[in-house]
C-alpha cells in the first residue's frame, strides 16, 4: 500500500507503481524514481510484448501485468499511452480499482482526458490527477528511457475540483522525485498554451519535412541539409500515432494557433515580396530577441 507519513521512508514515495505504456515517458519515470529510491515495485502494462521485454531487460519494470491486475495491485497508476487510448484503459481498470489507488496520466492534451475520466470513472475521478510532463525526445520506446529526462523540466498538473488532497500530494511528490518542477493550471489553459508552444511547432515541423521529402529533388536537398534543418525537423520524427491523437484531441486550439501563425507568415512574406529590407529585418530582429530572451530564462538552448 501507499505508505502514510508515519511509515514512509525519507525517499520512498510509492510502494507499487504501475505504468501503462513503459516507453520513453513512462519508462523514464520508472528510471528516475528507481535511481532516487522513491519507488518499490514497478508493474508494466502494454500491448507490445517486444517493448515490454526491453523494459524488463533495462530494469524499468519488475514484471508485466494486465491492466486489470495493475488496478488491483498498484498504489499509483501512470497512464503513459496515446491520449486516444485513455478511455479503453480506464474502462478495463475501473471494476478492479482498489479504494486507495491513485490514477494520473502523462497525456499531451487535458480537457479531453478529463472529460473521458469523468465519464468512465464517475465518483472515482476524485483519485485521477491529470498531468503532462513537458519533456520528450524524437526517440521512442523503453530503449530511449533514462533517469535524467525530467531533471529541471516542467510537469503541468491540472487538478480537478473533485480531487482528494492526498492524491494530489502523492502525484506532486512523484514528479518532484523525478527532478521536475510542478506547475498547476486548468485543463483549458493547458490546452491553449500547449497548442502554441508544443503542438503547432510539431505540426509545422512535420509539414515542412513532408514538403522537402516529397520534392522531385529531395535526395539532393537532404544531401546538403545541415544543423539548422536537423534542429527544425527533429521533432517531426516523433510517434505518428501519439501526435495524430494530440492534433485531433486539441483540434480547435491548434487550428486557432495555425491561423495566428498564418497571419505572421503573411506579414513576413509581404515584406519579402516588396523587397522591404527594413521591415523584414525588424521582423527577424523581434523574433531573434524573443528567442534569446526565452533561452536565457529557461536555461534551454
Amino acid at each position: 500500500m501507499l505508505q502514510n507519513d508515519a511509515k514512509r521512508t525519507a525517499s520512498q514515495v510509492i510502494s507499487t507503481l504501475a505504468i501503462v505504456g513503459p516507453g520513453l515517458i513512462g519508462g523514464s519515470v520508472a528510471a528516475a524514481l528507481r535511481q532516487r529510491g522513491a519507488v518499490g515495485r514497478v508493474l508494466g502494462v502494454g500491448r507490445n510484448p517486444a517493448s515490454l521485454d526491453v523494459a524488463l531487460a533495462k530494469g524499468l519494470i519488475d514484471e508485466v501485468v494486465t491492466a486489470e491486475q495493475a488496478a488491483q495491485r498498484a498504489d499509483v497508476v501512470l497512464l503513459a499511452t496515446p491520449v486516444g487510448a485513455t478511455q479503453a484503459v480506464l474502462q478495463k481498470m475501473l471494476p478492479f480499482l482498489q479504494p486507495h489507488t491513485i490514477l494520473t496520466d502523462a497525456g499531451s492534451t487535458k480537457a479531453d482526458v478529463v472529460e473521458v475520466a469523468r465519464k468512465v470513472l464517475g465518483a472515482a475521478v476524485s483519485r485521477f490527477i491529470p498531468g503532462h510532463p513537458i519533456a520528450g525526445s524524437e526517440s521512442t520506446g523503453p530503449a530511449a528511457a533514462h533517469a535524467a529526462l525530467y531533471e529541471g523540466r516542467t510537469v503541468v498538473l491540472t487538478p480537478l475540483d473533485e480531487n482528494e488532497s492526498l492524491a494530489k500530494d502523492v502525484v506532486v511528490e512523484m514528479w518532484k522525485a523525478c527532478g521536475a518542477r510542478v506547475l498547476v493550471m486548468t485543463p483549458e489553459v493547458h490546452d491553449t498554451v500547449l497548442a502554441s508552444v508544443s503542438h503547432v511547432p510539431h505540426f509545422l515541423s512535420s509539414v515542412f519535412m513532408w514538403q522537402v521529402s516529397t520534392a522531385v529533388d529531395s535526395d539532393l536537398r537532404l544531401a546538403v541539409a545541415g544543423s539548422g534543418f536537423r534542429d527544425f525537423t527533429r521533432i517531426a520524427a516523433g510517434s505518428p500515432e501519439v501526435w495524430r491523437d494530440i492534433f485531433l484531441s486539441n483540434r480547435e486550439a491548434v487550428l486557432h494557433e495555425l491561423r495566428e501563425v498564418r497571419a505572421a507568415f503573411e506579414q513576413a512574406e509581404s515584406a519579402l515580396q516588396q523587397a522591404d529590407g527594413p521591415a523584414l529585418e525588424n521582423f527577424l530582429e523581434r523574433a531573434a530577441l524573443a528567442r534569446r530572451l526565452w533561452a536565457s530564462r529557461s536555461g534551454l538552448v
